[in-house]
Protein backbone atom coordinates (compact mmCIF):
# COMPACT_ATOMS: atom_id res chain seq x y z
CA UNK A 1 0.00 0.00 0.00
CA UNK A 2 0.98 3.61 -0.69
CA UNK A 3 1.67 6.18 2.25
CA UNK A 4 2.18 9.50 2.38
CA UNK A 5 2.85 11.58 5.31
CA UNK A 6 3.20 15.28 5.53
CA UNK A 7 4.41 16.75 9.32
CA UNK A 8 6.16 20.29 9.73
CA UNK A 9 2.71 22.25 9.52
CA UNK A 10 2.11 24.81 12.48
CA UNK A 11 1.26 28.16 12.54
CA UNK A 12 3.75 31.45 12.05
CA UNK A 13 3.65 34.85 11.77
CA UNK A 14 3.73 36.40 8.75
CA UNK A 15 7.19 37.00 7.33
CA UNK A 16 7.90 33.70 9.43
CA UNK A 17 9.53 30.22 8.09
CA UNK A 18 8.26 26.53 8.25
CA UNK A 19 9.84 23.69 6.64
CA UNK A 20 7.05 20.62 5.50
CA UNK A 21 8.41 17.16 5.07
CA UNK A 22 6.50 14.40 3.20
CA UNK A 23 7.47 11.13 3.87
CA UNK A 24 6.36 8.27 1.19
CA UNK A 25 6.36 4.56 1.82
CA UNK A 26 4.89 1.37 -0.49
CA UNK A 27 6.08 2.61 -3.72
CA UNK A 28 9.49 3.17 -5.75
CA UNK A 29 9.94 6.63 -4.31
CA UNK A 30 12.46 7.53 -7.26
CA UNK A 31 10.17 6.36 -9.76
CA UNK A 32 7.85 9.30 -9.01
CA UNK A 33 7.71 13.00 -9.05
CA UNK A 34 6.44 14.60 -6.61
CA UNK A 35 4.29 17.61 -5.65
CA UNK A 36 2.58 19.91 -3.42
CA UNK A 37 -0.78 21.63 -3.12
CA UNK A 38 -2.37 23.31 -0.91
CA UNK A 39 -6.06 23.83 -0.14
CA UNK A 40 -8.32 26.05 1.87
CA UNK A 41 -11.84 26.41 3.13
CA UNK A 42 -14.01 27.31 0.00
CA UNK A 43 -11.29 27.04 -2.54
CA UNK A 44 -9.93 24.45 -4.90
CA UNK A 45 -6.61 22.75 -4.63
CA UNK A 46 -4.11 24.81 -5.30
CA UNK A 47 -0.65 23.58 -6.75
CA UNK A 48 2.43 24.66 -5.23
CA UNK A 49 5.50 23.28 -6.16
CA UNK A 50 7.05 19.96 -7.51
CA UNK A 51 10.39 18.39 -7.98
CA UNK A 52 11.12 15.55 -10.63
CA UNK A 53 12.04 11.97 -10.20
CA UNK A 54 16.01 12.95 -10.07
CA UNK A 55 15.23 15.55 -8.01
CA UNK A 56 17.19 17.86 -10.71
CA UNK A 57 13.56 20.26 -11.66
CA UNK A 58 11.43 21.91 -9.48
CA UNK A 59 8.32 24.33 -10.69
CA UNK A 60 6.44 26.98 -8.64
CA UNK A 61 3.56 28.37 -8.70
CA UNK A 62 4.26 32.06 -9.13
CA UNK A 63 2.27 32.82 -6.00
CA UNK A 64 5.35 30.47 -3.95
CA UNK A 65 8.24 31.43 -6.67
CA UNK A 66 11.03 32.69 -4.68
CA UNK A 67 9.88 32.25 -1.12
CA UNK A 68 9.69 28.42 -0.85
CA UNK A 69 11.91 25.48 -2.15
CA UNK A 70 11.38 21.92 -2.76
CA UNK A 71 13.74 19.32 -2.69
CA UNK A 72 14.24 15.49 -2.52
CA UNK A 73 15.90 12.83 -0.74
CA UNK A 74 15.83 9.52 -2.31
CA UNK A 75 17.44 7.66 0.27
CA UNK A 76 14.91 8.54 2.95
CA UNK A 77 11.82 8.51 0.31
CA UNK A 78 11.35 12.61 1.72
CA UNK A 79 10.72 15.25 -0.23
CA UNK A 80 10.51 18.88 1.56
CA UNK A 81 9.20 21.83 1.21
CA UNK A 82 10.96 25.27 2.49
CA UNK A 83 8.69 27.93 2.95
CA UNK A 84 9.84 31.01 3.84
CA UNK A 85 8.38 34.93 3.76
CA UNK A 86 5.55 33.32 4.38
CA UNK A 87 2.15 35.44 3.99
CA UNK A 88 -1.20 35.25 5.47
CA UNK A 89 -2.55 34.29 2.33
CA UNK A 90 -0.46 31.18 2.15
CA UNK A 91 -2.42 29.47 5.21
CA UNK A 92 -4.16 26.43 4.23
CA UNK A 93 -3.54 22.73 4.57
CA UNK A 94 -0.78 21.57 2.89
CA UNK A 95 -0.90 18.12 1.00
CA UNK A 96 1.86 16.08 -0.91
CA UNK A 97 1.20 13.84 -4.09
CA UNK A 98 2.67 11.39 -5.65
CA UNK A 99 2.84 10.94 -9.99
CA UNK A 100 5.00 8.92 -12.77
CA UNK A 101 4.13 12.14 -14.89
CA UNK A 102 5.99 15.62 -14.99
CA UNK A 103 2.73 17.22 -14.17
CA UNK A 104 1.46 19.84 -11.95
CA UNK A 105 -2.20 18.71 -12.51
CA UNK A 106 -4.02 17.45 -9.60
CA UNK A 107 -6.05 15.05 -11.38
CA UNK A 108 -2.88 13.29 -12.75
CA UNK A 109 -1.69 12.91 -9.62
CA UNK A 110 -3.25 9.32 -7.92
CA UNK A 111 -1.44 9.32 -4.70
CA UNK A 112 -2.12 11.79 -1.68
CA UNK A 113 -0.79 12.63 1.83
CA UNK A 114 -3.39 13.12 4.36
CA UNK A 115 -2.13 16.98 4.77
CA UNK A 116 -0.71 19.39 7.40
CA UNK A 117 -2.31 22.77 8.98
CA UNK A 118 -0.16 25.81 7.98
CA UNK A 119 -1.43 29.05 9.46
CA UNK A 120 0.13 32.04 9.06
CA UNK A 121 -0.99 35.29 11.02
CA UNK A 122 -0.77 39.26 10.02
Amino acid sequence: QVQLVESGGGSVQAGGSLTLSCAASGLAFSAFSVGWFRQSPGKEREFVARISRSGTGADYADSVKGRFTISRDNTKNTVYLQMNNLKFEDTAVYVCAATTRAVRTPTQYPYWGQGTQVTVSS
